[in-house]
């Protein structure tokens, strides 16, 4: 009985130090649980030197090594990405805007993205910080960033010669807005171009498209030269079609007739493309009208780069001259309204215009045209051996060594020339050849830029300026005698090249690449 009652008392001794054990177990794990809940993680420092031994194992990445490190020095390699939730708010953000980079215009393989995924995707599990996570998200975010807001590096878009000036971009501030507020990165609408967030919304639109199986090539029936209202064929039903998936039409009632609805949006839909047109459908639009919509993704995606390109501040000039190659136009704006549009003749295939900016300085009225060197030795002197009277029919005289045409109604240049100068000896001029103004292609002069509207320009530049009157102007451009003048305030002039534009009524306009430039910068862009 005694030995009986000795294992009884055991027996409930170590059933009282067993369940005295499991609530100090419990007590313990509660307790962890509240430190964990309430400690913000952002404010526990890692070792700086597994930096280094991070980009070891992840080279793809070591581009963006020295800005790392000094973004960790300035927050003293605090955890950047977790917070007393664990993993926060910012990095859900950066890893779905990494992840989704197509939709930026990017076609890159993302480096280490499994390894990314597998992150993410155990996030929710895990409040612990991991160093190798921590710095990934970082790497990548600057990966993410230097793709979408710098785009390919100054010297490949130098040798695409494109000389307009790039900023150069710094994201410290950028990167402490963000961490500040992250949802900054969701609807920024200010870090880039602002054509830039127009075409990413087109991008979306035809992407959209291609999923569904986009539209058919469409040619002319055998024995048509074109097509009018009235006709009934099955190209008609794939034009309605084909208008109805990019939005010129609202319905597509799939019928066969050439009606005049459809005459309307393919009018439109030449305005488009560069050109003012009748209501005839001709082998030429309809070559037009079949460009695969994965082509003019590739198109929107280029142009999407150029616009990295450019400085996102160049809306806030006062004023601004800008020309678009490929649209042939150009637009004068003052203090962010478009005060004039003209049509352009810009530099040929073998002459181009180049792409840059420069102030205008001066405005020259009847102007000399001192004939570049280049253009005496190929045009002038072997018309001069044919005929010994070509400078006197041509009113051209010889100055000092060079060749200069005289002031007048007939002078290549017209009655007035703008002048910004330059290294490309490019400047925008008057011409007598009005006639070119009305073809849908105007690449035909040896590089500088002929206005269909001078008259216009001059006033619209000089209306500000109590010297000058329409009344004057016209007089100083009909004098017949070179007259300089130069403008109180320096208007900046940019010339460009974008192959597709969203106009400020939300229309989408593609042009052909007249200088073949899309492909080229296309299969930098493309090269996964």
């Amino acid at each position: 009985m005694k030995n009986s009652a000795i294992t009884n008392l055991l027996l409930a001794a170590l059933t009282l130090l067993f369940f005295a054990s499991c609530k100090k177990s419990a007590d313990q794990d509660l307790a962890a649980t509240q430190v964990q809940e309430t400690l913000d993680l952002s404010k526990i420092p890692f070792d700086s030197t597994l930096v280094s031994s991070f980009f070891e194992k992840h080279p793809l990445l070591q581009k963006y090594q020295l800005d790392v490190n000094k973004l960790y020095r300035k927050y003293d390699y605090h955890y950047l990405w977790y917070d007393k939730n664990g993993s926060n708010e910012f990095a859900s953000v950066v890893y779905n805007k990494i992840i989704n980079l197509p939709e930026e215009g990017i076609e890159t393989t993302i480096p280490y993205q499994t390894e990314l995924n597998l992150v993410y995707d155990s996030a929710k599990e895990s409040t612990s910080p991991n160093t190798i996570s921590e710095l990934l998200t970082t790497a990548l975010y600057f990966f993410y960033i230097d793709k979408v807001y710098h785009g390919i590096d100054a010297a490949k878009s130098n040798e695409m010669e494109w000389f307009l000036p790039r900023e150069k971009q710094t994201y410290t501030t950028y990167t402490d807005s963000l961490i500040i507020d992250p949802t900054l990165l969701k609807k920024d609408k200010k870090t880039l171009f602002s054509q830039y967030y127009l075409l990413k919304e087109q991008l979306k639109k035809y992407r959209e498209i291609e999923k569904k199986g986009g539209w058919d090539s469409i040619s002319l029936p055998q024995g048509y030269k074109t097509l009018k209202i009235g006709d009934s064929v099955l190209a008609i039903a794939q034009v309605r079609k084909r208008l109805f998936l990019d939005g010129f039409i609202k319905t597509n009632t799939e019928s066969l007739v050439y009606d005049a609805d459809l005459a309307d949006a393919l009018v439109q839909f030449k305005k488009t493309r560069g050109f003012d047109g009748d209501k005839l459908l001709y082998g030429s639009t309809l070559n037009y009208l079949s460009t695969p919509v994965s082509s003019l993704i590739k198109t929107l995606v280029v142009n999407m780069e150029r616009c990295r390109w450019v400085s996102k501040d160049i809306s806030k000039a006062k004023e601004l001259i800008a020309i678009n190659i490929p649209s042939y136009e150009l637009s004068y704006f003052k203090n962010g309204e478009i005060v004039l549009k003209s049509n352009v003749v810009v530099g040929k295939t073998v002459n181009k215009t180049v792409i840059f900016s420069a102030p205008m300085k001066y405005i020259v009225f009847s102007p000399y045209w001192n004939l570049p060197t280049s253009i005496i030795k190929k045009e002038i002197l072997p018309a001069m051996a044919k005929d010994p009277n070509y400078l006197a029919t041509h009113n051209m005289e010889w100055n000092d060594g060079n060749v200069r045409q005289k002031p007048g109604v007939k002078n290549s240049l017209g009655l007035v020339k703008f002048l910004f100068p330059n290294s490309n000896a490019i400047y925008l001029h008057d011409t007598p050849s009005k006639h070119l103004f009305s073809r849908d292609q105007r690449a035909f002069s040896h590089g500088c830029i002929r206005v269909a509207k001078p008259v216009e320009l001059a006033n619209k530049i000089m209306e500000d300026d109590p010297n000058w009157n329409s009344q004057k102007i016209d007089e100083a451009m009909n004098k017949g005698k070179e007259t300089w003048y130069t403008l109180k305030n320096k208007i900046p002039v940019y010339i460009g090249y974008f192959t597709a534009w969203e106009d400020r009524d939300g229309i989408l306009h593609f042009y052909d690449d007249v200088y073949k430039r899309d492909e080229a910068l296309a299969v930098l862009l493309f090269t996964k």
